[in-house]
């Protein structure tokens, strides 16, 4: 799985022009399934963003994970991610997990994030969303399983 953490004060996705989810200070968290990605995969990325230490303590250093500072999170599919770029100018996205499977991993893992004790909300999968977020920091941190 690829994800883009960004760490926020605030972030929205509209779909039709309606927000469906948001969050305070906490997480945005673009997420892709690939070709052969699994549950466990999953799990594991989940637990780690939770413990991961992106959040300021009152030293001002990044001490804190988002559990610490009681934020949430806003979990949003972007296919993207797995954009190959290496050839050509129109990147390919033939590495991504095919829809059904993308979206299954995409409901497990947010799933997955809530679980952990992170109040969590999501886009829709699949659908033409605008996403809204004043990033925090800018704090922004790719993470993939493969990697």
């Amino acid at each position: 799985m690829r994800t883009l953490l960004q760490r926020v004060a605030e972030a929205s996705v509209k779909v039709d022009g309606q927000i469906i989810g948001e969050t305070g200070p906490g997480l945005l968290i673009l997420i892709c399934a690939m070709k052969g990605d699994t549950e466990a995969q999953a799990d594991k990325l989940a637990a780690k963003i939770a413990k991961l230490r992106i959040f300021q303590d009152d030293a001002g250093k990044m001490n804190k994970s988002v559990r610490d500072i009681a934020g949430s999170a806003l979990v949003v599919s972007q296919f993207t991610l797995a954009a190959d770029t290496r050839s050509g100018t129109r990147p390919g996205f033939s590495t991504a997990a095919p829809p059904d499977e993308g979206r299954a991993l995409y409901d497990y893992f947010a799933k997955a994030i809530a679980d952990q004790g992170i109040p969590t909300q999501t886009g829709e999968f699949g659908a033409d969303m605008k996403v809204s977020l004043i990033n925090d920091g800018p704090v922004t941190i790719w993470m993939d399983t493969e990697a």
